[in-house]
């Protein structure tokens, strides 16, 4: 008689404690201490930054008065980075989300080319006192009235019909950009050597170009703003799953399209009118956010997407400034690594 072996059922290897999965917004407990490991750096990263650009070749006495003095006009200039940080950070996160798009940035839809048309405009037709006439409190709050309300009337004109169409708005914005862009060329061209040259200073994205009388204006605008779609981050998570998808859950899409983009028009515009254009900033900011948080909860996005913002800018600031005392440039690396980058995920992923 033949034996028989017997062997006993194969069993699944319990999973250890480290390695159970959720559905949550980190799923693991190695996930979320990779993201608190993460965050802490950022934190720190910042920190570092921020009193380096404060405190580093101070000429005073540290602890003396004349070191705080120093230290305060400085302070404007890394409140100047932390506001344009929050900014394009969270605008454009929340703009990628709901035109379900990694690849495109709020300036798309030609603030930029609307900040560099009023400069062009103001030197044109009064000629280098035109920089100064158009620099005040009254004339910053002026032009970002304008582009909200030029990004309003675009929205409000291209999505609240039966057909509305994201993608549509899109071009239409990339279109009006180009035009803009196109006109300010055009009285470029017709101006004189000197006159182009103090032009040309403005029209670089720097920190120097913000007056801190702006402060009151612009802070309060960005807070509002960032609050609002920061405390809609549920929303934004289910918005990013689709139009269909969102309103099988019951979420009114277009009023969150909606909503969601008054609230980058604010932001864009804010950041835009404080220092000048800066395109590829928003995108290499919110590229490297998507990485470094590994989550689709926005709740969790948007602060390491500020504190990378933060971490660029005065990082970026700080190295150029003291090791090659060139800050002049910083806007034109950024704009540079940003586009390289924008380049290498294309490349990458093969589609748009």
């Amino acid at each position: 008689m033949a034996e028989t072996t017997i062997t006993a059922p194969r069993t699944t290897p319990k999973l250890r404690a480290g390695n159970r999965r959720s559905s949550g917004p980190l799923p693991s407990k190695k996930v979320g201490k990779r993201y608190w490991i993460v965050l802490s750096i950022l934190i720190v990263l910042s920190l570092g930054f921020g009193f380096g650009l404060l405190a580093w070749d101070n000429p005073m006495p540290p602890g003396s008065r004349g070191f705080w003095l120093i230290a305060q006009m400085r302070a404007s200039n890394v409140l100047v980075m932390l506001v344009v940080a929050f900014c394009q950070a969270i605008a454009t996160v929340s703009f990628q989300t709901v035109t379900n798009n990694r690849i495109i940035t709020p300036s798309i839809m030609g603030f930029e080319s609307l900040y560099v048309a009023v400069q062009t405009a103001a030197v044109f037709l009064l000629g280098a006192a035109g920089v100064v006439a158009i620099q005040g409190v009254g004339q910053f709050v002026l032009q970002v009235l304008i582009m909200v309300a030029l990004s309003v009337a675009l929205y409000g004109w291209l999505l609240s019909g039966k057909y509305g169409n994201i993608q549509i708005m899109l071009l239409v914005g990339i279109i009006i950009g180009a035009g803009l862009g196109s006109v300010s060329t055009f009285m470029q061209r017709l101006l004189s050597p000197s006159e182009f040259d103090v032009l040309t200073a403005r029209l670089f994205g720097s920190v120097a170009n913000a007056d801190p009388s702006y402060f009151p204006i612009a802070i309060p605008l960005c807070l509002l703003a960032g609050t609002g779609l920061i405390l809609n981050a549920r929303r934004l998570n289910v918005v990013s799953l689709g139009k269909e998808t969102s309103i099988n859950l019951g979420i009114n899409h277009r009023r969150e399209v909606m909503k969601t983009l008054l609230l980058v028009s604010i932001l864009m515009a804010v950041s835009t009118a404080l220092i000048g254009p800066m395109t590829f900033l928003g995108f290499l900011v919110a590229t490297l956010a998507y990485q470094l948080a590994d989550t689709y909860d926005h709740r969790y996005i948007f602060p390491v997407a500020v504190l990378t913002g933060f971490v660029i800018l005065s990082g970026a600031y700080f190295i150029m400034k003291n090791l090659f005392y060139a800050q002049g440039v910083v806007s034109i690396i950024i704009e540079v690594i940003g586009g390289t980058v924008f380049l290498i995920f294309i490349l990458r992923k093969g589609r748009l």
